[in-house]
């Protein structure tokens, strides 16, 4: 029986550089996208799926970042600074780690909108997570569903079991990996290193077999660069 996690850890120290000159003044996550900011766009979901503790970890202009969770009051958000020095995702995740615990947590990315009739996705990856089987549990999905993608090659291959393998050196993996998934936190805390991506986490867990993806409906949009957040400001009017 899955267990809805009541964690999450939102990633938000980003430079945002390829957002420039948006994000000369503000954090990337605070660049608005249809009248909100951009990161209400995964902050929402989370309120709706009773996460209780929202761990956002900052970096650039975090003053702005934090004085604008503290003006929401729809959740507990708890701040993992980064200040100092970027950590890549799987050492913000390990640096974060006594304000996660040890059970398993919602990881987001703070630069995506989608549009998703029916089910939330986070209720759909409740439903399909297993922690006896799987480490992570990645939200995949197929180009001709994204938006901001365009010169870029998919990440993972899937069995027909819905396990993971990454594209290596191929260039015609179908699915492209969107920053929504819920992961064991304990295999990212037992890396020695302090910074390194999430990704060398996911391959050891590809390569043990524990990595599994869910591939839901819907479009999903990056915003990653003043195009792209044009090209889905068109997609939301």
């Amino acid at each position: 029986m899955s267990v809805a996690p009541k964690t999450a850890m939102v990633m938000a120290a980003g430079l945002g550089t390829r957002m420039q000159p948006l994000t000369d003044t503000r954090p990337k996550a605070l660049v608005e996208v249809g009248g909100k900011p951009l990161i209400a766009y995964v902050l929402d979901p989370l309120v709706a799926a009773r996460v209780e503790r929202i761990v956002v970890n900052v970096h650039a202009h975090a003053d702005q970042l934090e004085a604008y969770l503290r003006s929401r009051k729809d959740a507990e958000f708890v701040i993992s600074d980064e200040r100092a020095e970027l950590l890549e995702t799987g050492g913000g995740v390990k640096h974060a780690q006594a304000l996660l615990g040890d059970a398993p947590i919602f990881r987001c990315n703070s630069d995506y909108v989608w549009q998703k009739a029916g089910t939330s996705i986070l209720d759909e990856l409740i439903a399909a997570w297993d922690s006896d089987r799987m480490d992570s549990l990645v939200t995949v999905v197929p180009k001709a569903h994204t938006v901001g993608f365009e010169d870029v090659p998919g990440d993972f291959f899937q069995d027909a079991a819905g396990r993971l393998t990454h594209r290596g050196n191929r260039p015609d993996a179908p699915l492209y990996a969107i920053g929504i998934e819920i992961i064991d936190p304990r295999p990212v805390y037992a890396d020695p290193r302090a910074k390194f991506s999430l990704r060398d986490v996911w391959f050891r867990s590809a390569d043990q077999g524990r990595l599994f993806g869910h591939e839901p409906d819907g479009l999903w949009m990056q915003v990653g660069d003043p195009r792209a957040l044009a090209a889905v400001e068109a997609r939301l009017s």
